[in-house]
């Protein structure tokens, strides 16, 4: 296997028109920096003829590797089959429309060779696209960083670059193509930096996201979020909810028998513990508590069960027989 410099990744969906400038494009960027390299080039099944036009390219550029599937997966499964695939130490993920520039790939790989960053993310500081677009990605944008801690301006864009220990060391699934510098913080990979790049208008078809990518979008940072944090102590979070509902629950309810005591004693005016709809909330509230404890242990034998060492990232590897070597060694999380 050659010693690549670069893996580039291409995730593409109907974009015939757009493939043959973008090779040339990525090829001459490569070899006016004497730069070994393969475009992996994954169809998300397509319906024009997108693959018979990577094909020819194919024979036409050795350094071309084609995976088609046979339906239309999303972009995530796109990206994650080409991470499999790659093998250059530095990893570049763009999209097939050239809005993402080739010209920005040494400024990145420069940033990830030479300035030691585990991933680098495009921002398109200046956008060409509709107002129905750029706001709703703004607010994206800042909710993300909010909630991640990443100080990040672009989240979603497909132009980013990766050392090929952070690639190899995640699962890209679903949605989460937007929130890969997130995945990849909680694998252990916190040097994240960001490259304002260019961002060109659309050339060639229609964009292939509508404004329900926001909503998906959201729904995925929840997800991402709770998995990444609780995937291996579930009973923090539920237990936590349970121990809070739970208690609430049982004070309220003995605030309300108490209340009943003490009117009785001195004579007062009371209504029936039944009759109150506070006791039933209460009673929700106690029943709710147990339920999510329940699922808290549950949770945890599934962990336990399921518990695979191949789950940690070793960085570093030390043997006594051998002092003074150290083994950089990459697992993939499963």
């Amino acid at each position: 296997m050659r010693n690549l410099d670069i893996s580039v990744i291409v995730p593409l969906y109907n974009e015939e028109e757009s493939l043959p400038e973008l090779v040339a494009w990525v090829d001459r960027v490569m070899q006016e920096n004497n730069f070994r390299y393969e475009l992996i080039m994954v169809d998300d099944g397509s319906s024009d003829s997108s693959w018979e036009v990577v094909k020819q390219l194919g024979l036409e550029n050795s350094n071309i590797h084609a995976l088609k599937f046979n339906r239309n997966y999303g972009k995530s499964a796109a990206l994650n089959t080409g991470f499999t695939a790659a093998s250059g130490r530095v990893v570049i993920t763009m999209d097939a429309d050239l809005q993402d520039s080739p010209d920005e790939i040494p400024g990145l790989y420069k940033m990830i060779e030479e300035e030691g960053y585990d991933l680098v993310s495009g921002w398109k500081a200046k956008r060409y696209d509709p107002i129905s677009k750029t706001i709703p990605s703004k607010f994206f944008n800042y909710v993300t960083r909010k909630l991640s801690d990443i100080e990040l301006n672009d989240f979603n864009c497909g132009l980013k670059a990766y050392r090929l220990e952070v690639v190899k060391s995640i699962q890209v699934y679903g949605e989460m193509h937007r929130y890969i510098p997130v995945l990849a913080k909680w694998a252990g990979f916190s040097k994240i930096g960001e490259k304002v790049v260019q961002h060109r208008a659309r050339q060639y078809g229609v964009t292939k996201f509508g404004l329900e990518r926001f909503i998906h979008g959201f729904l995925d940072l929840l997800s991402v979020t709770f998995v990444s944090r609780f995937k291996k102590k579930p009973m923090h979070f539920f237990g936590l909810l349970g121990t809070l509902s739970f208690m609430m629950g049982f004070f309220t309810t003995v605030y309300i028998i108490l209340n009943k005591v003490y009117c009785l004693y001195y004579d007062l005016p009371v209504r029936e513990i039944v009759d109150q709809p506070l006791f039933y909330i209460a009673l929700v509230a106690v029943v709710i508590g147990m339920q999510l404890f329940l699922s808290g242990f549950i949770s945890e034998l599934l962990v336990m069960k399921n518990h695979n060492e191949k789950d940690y990232l070793i960085a570093e590897r030390f043997s006594e027989s051998k002092p003074k070597i150290m083994e950089e060694v990459s697992v993939r999380r499963v």
